[in-house]
């Protein structure tokens, strides 16, 4: 007896099997992994057509879904063949820091891995023969059994114990740096929670400048010239060839008046056609009217400091009352000299106001990305919360206005480290001055997208806090502030947050913890290993909600990170040659083309209005990146290899073969995904945007097309249950099948999703997620 033929699924089927036909059907082919059709009901289908076609066509549409899935396969097989093709160039051709072969952590590490080769060839032998299971005796007759029989009677007796006791402190640094992390994050959420924000006794309008050389007469509004200090605003750079003319520009274009400011670019450039460019551009502001005077020393000596010391030496600087300091990469915004010079008026004892940074590439890569994490959390966190409760923090060398006065008196700029920016801060602080933090107030620079480039920048900002320490612990005894700001100075500051953070991250995480896979006598608990560095990295990340799909990442590369910052700390408090040495961060001007449309667009010789600045605020950044994308540098890529990284990762993978043995899940996945981590990060592979991002993007592509040929094949064999609601609940799962592929879609994107819809002839809605 045939079974009579159910309209009603029939019909829900054929929309259903219509929705999927113009998904895969597409004009658009090259983006049909990033759109999402989402189709309402036609009113003009004829029911009865549907009712004639058969249900067994649903074999018919898993083989177009099983199509799909072929060719999202094939797209994730060759990311990750662009993945191997990359590394293998760079084994092949490598180009490696010079230093890397030589360093002595380098052969330090090198031993390392000659020693947990060995024990994991030993451990293997042992294990075959059933040791593991039942250990010899040292009273065993084989060669093999003694020596494996003394091996442990060592392990037992002599190594395990001090490892034991070594992991222990680490453990309780590691818990003190975490206590500490907390506390900062409550004394964020309370600054949020009250409104706390430093307060200015007066406030300027931001309006066009008030200078009467920059506004028609008589449609000035009548200003009081002695209303506004003589402020000095001074650009250091270095062979800045990318974003010299971007930072001249938005500091030319300040909100205040020529008369009660000048500009001075500092140059210490030794390229003579550098030069010529950066004179080329002063001149093309003075004769716009603009104060502005470039300065070249020949004896370059000093670096940042040296340059900055010169500057101040000149007769003229006494005659102003403040200095605002911003690195070649720098665009404050016309208003900033207005939103921070008030805060000094009253506030005599105010020595510094710091701004935040603002970042135009934050989404360029993977390495951007995980920079923005970090720097949002120390901007919007440790600075703003050492600004509200102690007053002091760590000077960031740019973005800042300073009091000429607090300079002259601590001692002004000295070149006896690598950041001369905390050391005018400590020795301010020790003689008494104030600092405000104005989170509110942004400044937008560029990162390093090359992990040469933020390798170099990290060693520098690490090595250079351990020669200062080391250089002011007994000024900061002997000074005259009270206990408490001595013990923050020395604990909290330098010792906490500058030492111990980058000791216990490197020697608990790439030494105590492989050493424990070869030792299981000692043990490292799981909650240190996962649990509590999760959490930590949920709460760095909290300034940055955006990156919360990067958390993952992020905490593994803070721990590849600790390498470096370990190697810095070292080489700066013991007086290593390296630790001195200062390099110029590579800059690519991302944000330079949106300046150069503004400004040569404008050729009238008066200080441009705020529309005129596109690229100070961060509203137009994405259309900029995007820009940018567009325009690579059309130098060739070197091939780096990093040794100290590929030989931990290493390390780790060994050491991870080892915890199978011990059957430590977790201890195994962690060493597992921290050893490919390393080694993604010694092929210098952080940051190629198209081939990891691009692999991620597959990959979720994937799983969202896998998923929704699951969904209507769970619903073909639950159909005889919905079938008895009619209706209803066809649509209910039509509906439930639609939103889990937008919710795929959204986990596919690297950023946040934003929807816009569109209505077509044939009444159907589509929304595009649209990547910014």
């Amino acid at each position: 007896m045939s079974r009579a033929q159910n309209h009603e699924f029939q019909e829900w089927w054929n929309k259903q099997r219509q929705t999927n036909h113009d998904l895969l059907l597409s004009s658009d082919e090259s983006s049909h992994l990033f759109t999402v059709d989402i189709h309402s009901p036609r009113p003009d289908r004829t029911v009865g057509k549907d009712r004639s076609r058969s249900a067994r066509q649903l074999s018919w549409v898993c083989r177009l879904k099983f199509q799909q899935i072929a060719a999202s396969l094939a797209s994730v097989a060759n990311s990750f063949l662009v993945l191997l093709l990359t590394a293998n160039r760079r084994v092949t051709s490598p180009d490696s820091p010079a230093d890397s072969a030589s360093s002595r952590l380098y052969r330090a590490i090198k031993v390392f891995l000659v020693v947990v080769l060995l024990l994991l060839c030993f451990e293997l032998v042992a294990y075959f023969k059933g040791w593991h299971f039942s250990p010899p005796s040292v009273r065993s007759g084989e060669l093999a059994e003694l020596v494996y029989a003394n091996w442990l009677h060592v392990r037992v007796n002599y190594l395990a114990p001090p490892l034991q006791s070594f992991t222990n402190v680490c453990i309780v640094l590691f818990l003190i740096q975490s206590v500490d992390r907390v506390v900062l994050v409550l004394g964020c959420f309370w600054i949020k929670f009250r409104r706390v924000k430093p307060k200015a006794v007066m406030e300027y309008k931001t309006t066009s400048s008030p200078s009467s050389s920059n506004v028609e007469e008589g449609n000035a509004e009548k200003v009081n010239l002695e209303d506004y200090p003589m402020v000095l605003l001074q650009i250091p750079m270095c062979n800045e060839r990318e974003v010299y003319h971007q930072s001249i520009a938005a500091v030319c274009v300040q909100d205040w008046p020529n008369e009660r400011m000048l500009v001075q670019v500092l140059d210490d450039s030794d390229d003579i056609e550098v030069q010529q460019l950066i004179k080329a551009e002063v001149n093309k502001w003075q004769q716009r009217g603009v104060p502005i005077l470039y300065r070249h020393r020949l004896i370059r000596t000093g670096y940042k400091a040296g340059n900055l010391k010169s500057a101040m030496s000149c007769d003229y600087v006494k005659n102003y009352e403040f200095v605002a300091i911003f690195d070649s990469d720098f665009q404050p915004e016309p208003e900033f000299l207005k939103k921070t010079i008030p805060y000094f008026k009253g506030n005599d004892d105010l020595g510094l106001v710091q701004t935040r940074w603002s970042f135009v590439n934050k989404d360029e890569n993977l390495l951007t990305r995980l920079q923005n994490i970090n720097l949002s959390f120390h901007f919007e966190v440790e600075q703003q919360v050492n600004g509200v409760f102690i007053n002091f923090f760590g000077f960031n060398g740019t973005a800042g206005v300073w009091r000429i006065k607090a300079l002259e008196e601590c001692g002004g700029w000295l070149e006896r480290t690598t950041v001369e920016d905390m050391d005018v801060a400590v020795r301010a602080h020790l003689c008494g001055w104030k600092f405000i933090y104005l989170n509110d107030v942004k400044c937008v620079c560029e990162l390093p997208e090359s992990y040469g480039a933020y390798k170099k920048q990290q060693h520098r900002w690490h090595s250079g806090p351990m020669q200062l320490f080391r250089i002011c612990f007994f000024d900061i005894l002997r000074s005259k502030v009270s206990v408490t700001k001595k013990a923050n100075l020395i604990f909290l500051f330098f010792l906490l947050r500058k030492l111990i953070l980058p000791f216990y991250s490197f020697t608990l995480f790439c030494i105590i913890l492989p050493l424990t896979m070869f030792l299981p006598e000692a043990q490292l608990p799981a909650w240190v290993v996962c649990y509590v560095p999760g959490i930590m990295s949920v709460l760095n990340i909290l300034p940055a909600p955006r990156s919360f799909p990067f958390i993952v990442p992020y905490l593994l590369f803070e721990n590849t990170m600790s390498v470096t910052k370990f190697n810095a700390m070292i080489s700066g408090l013991f007086q290593f040659g390296n630790s001195y040495e200062w390099i110029v961060t590579k800059k690519l001007g991302r944000s330079s083309e949106t300046d150069l449309i503004a400004f040569e667009r404008d050729s009238v010789p008066l200080v441009p209005t705020t529309g005129l600045h596109r690229s100070a605020s961060e509203s137009g950044l994405e259309e900029l990146t995007k820009l940018e994308t567009t325009k690579k540098s059309g130098k060739k890529r070197r091939n780096r290899l990093y040794r100290k990284e590929l030989v931990i990762a290493f390390v780790l993978l060994t050491a991870s073969a080892r915890s199978l043995l011990s059957a430590q899940g977790i201890h195994f996945y962690f060493l597992l995904f921290q050893g490919i981590t390393f080694l993604v990060v010694g092929l210098d592979l952080i940051g190629e945007q198209v081939i990891l991002i691009g692999a991620l993007k597959s990959f979720s592509g994937t799983l969202m097309k896998v998923l929704s040929l699951l969904v209507p094949c769970c619903f073909w064999r639950s159909a005889p249950q919905m079938l008895s609601n009619q209706w209803r609940n066809a649509n209910v799962a039509n509906c439930a099948t639609h939103q889990l592929s937008v919710c795929c879609m959204a986990f596919k994107t690297t950023s946040t999703p934003f929807f816009s819809t569109s209505g077509d002839n044939g009444g159907n809605r589509t929304s595009n997620l649209l990547i910014s």
